[in-house]
């Protein structure tokens, strides 16, 4: 009996095959482009996912016997995207992702429509799906004429597995159209945006079966008939269901290209204000929120790229003791940013430069610009009355034990690192499938991973850098003030 989570990411498509007890079989991956026609565009092919999922699951097939015994799939994707079909299931146009920032004035629109907020519990990011398709309305209407079905990612691979439009509503949470309290589609702002319910994806709850794989697709997978498609997830929301993170004062911090600040909740407590993320949970009865900053390693990247020096070197050198703040600070905002600013136009910069200022000088500052971006989004949580008594780290950035320590003293809060390789978006979508197949309960299924070691705030470092962040958000500020 096997179990496989399929985490649709930005850039590539992971499967990972586990069995009963959870334990990994066998992994695979395979990537795809993004495309950038225009500045501030992101688009994505949708036959590009179906191919690297048959890529993925032939890699499966050779590796582990066990995928023959499979039971039940469930999928992960990347929040956000509009997939627009047409009455045949053809897609019309790209797929514009999570982070395709060209609806900013629909976004405001819809914003600033009385209701709106309070359906969805959310401020209307230029990034939600909802502005994304309001903007195809105005600039393509052709096309628009012609949408039979709007589906996120993850829901465009639940229907080429199953045959029918379904999505979960933690994905759906991300649309601005459902109504995130009552976890249902809002008729309401759907109408606002001139379409119906018939339009949108049957919901379901992620743990529960969205339906059955395709008997063609059973055949060529080789695989018993009547394997089961779960609901599946969001990809923050699948990462933790990976992590066990269900329950009040449980949370994570993701530093990925994004950077995450995640909080689960045992109730609805929108606070769009803040704009803070309030979504659904992958599982019934939960929430969380979030904090969400738009360049997390991607700032790193980004200095390692200009400075022609591998990121793992620039933070390699500062050693493992941290350092006080200097007199270079970095703001994060090299793409915009979402919390708690809601501001696409911002971008970055660097103040404090001086003829005596090194590269390493330039690395701790962004590493520091991104702690206190986080920051950021702690604050936000806080004024949403959320707890974070224990906080996981993961993503690629976590392999820097310099920046971990940096951002355990920033935040003052411990960060746990899990033990082992599988614990994120791939495994808590395995999850979300074993529990859909077996009606197991989500508390068995969903433990938290055991702890690999703690990261401590730095005591002696820490009244330093709690002025440092002060600081940084005058900086913010002061940039407000002149544009």
């Amino acid at each position: 009996m096997s179990f496989l989570g399929l985490d649709l990411g930005t850039s590539g498509l992971r499967g990972l095959l586990v069995d009963a007890q959870g334990r990994s079989l066998a992994s695979a991956e395979r990537q795809y482009s993004v495309s950038h026609p225009f500045p501030g565009w992101s688009e994505q092919d949708p036959a590009d996912w179906i191919a690297a999922l048959n890529g993925v699951v032939n890699d499966l097939r050779g590796a582990c016997a066990e995928f023959r015994d499979l039971q039940a799939i469930g999928v992960a994707g990347h929040m956000h995207g509009a997939t627009l079909l047409d009455a045949s299931g053809k897609v019309l146009r790209p797929c514009m992702l999570w982070n395709d920032a060209r609806a900013q004035a629909e976004a405001d629109e819809l914003d600033q429509t009385a209701g709106v907020r309070e359906s969805s519990g959310n401020i209307v990011f230029a990034g939600f799906t909802a502005p994304k398709v309001q903007w195809v309305r105005r600039n393509e209407p052709e096309i628009f004429a012609k949408i039979d079905k709007v589906l996120l990612p993850a829901a465009y691979l639940n229907q080429y597995l199953t045959g029918s439009a379904v999505a979960d509503m933690s994905d759906s949470a991300g649309t601005t159209w459902l109504d995130v309290g009552a976890r249902d589609w809002s008729d309401r702002v759907l109408g606002m945006t001139g379409l119906s319910r018939a339009q949108m994806p049957r919901l379901v709850e992620g743990a529960q079966s969205a339906g059955v794989l395709r008997p063609e697709l059973a055949r060529r997978w080789g695989v018993p008939d009547g394997v089961v498609i779960a609901g599946g997830a969001g990809d923050n929301a699948a990462a933790a269901c990976g992590m066990g993170v269900l329950n009040e004062g449980q949370g994570f911090v993701s530093l990925g290209t994004s950077g995450v600040l995640l909080a689960a909740r045992d109730g609805y407590r929108p606070a769009p204000d803040t704009a803070v993320h309030t979504f659904c949970h992958a599982v019934p009865g939960r929430w969380y929120q979030m904090g969400v900053m738009l360049s997390a390693t991607d700032s790193l990247n980004w200095l390692a790229r200009i400075t022609g020096q591998d990121a793992a070197a620039l933070t390699g050198v500062l050693g493992d003791d941290l350092i006080a703040p200097g007199a270079v600070r970095f703001l994060p905002y090299l793409s915009g940013e979402r919390t708690p600013h809601n501001d696409t136009a911002i971008r970055g910069s660097f103040t404090g430069l001086s003829t005596a200022t090194h590269r390493e000088d330039l690395t701790r500052a962004v590493l520091e610009g991104v702690a206190f971006g986080l920051r950021d989004s702690l604050e936000a949580l806080k004024s949403a009355d959320a707890r974070l008594d224990h906080v996981f780290a993961i993503g690629g950035g976590a392999a820097s034990r310099y920046w971990l320590k940096l951002i355990a003293t920033v935040l003052s809060v411990p960060l746990a690192l899990p033990k082992g390789a599988e614990f994120g978006a791939a495994l808590g979508a395995a999850r979300l499938a074993r529990t859909a197949a077996t009606g197991e309960p989500v508390s068995e299924v969903m433990r938290p991973p055991e702890t690999d070691a703690v990261i401590a705030p730095d005591p002696a470092v820490s009244a330093a850098f709690e002025d440092a962040y002060h600081a940084f958000k005058a900086c913010y500020s002061g940039i407000k003030s002149v544009q």
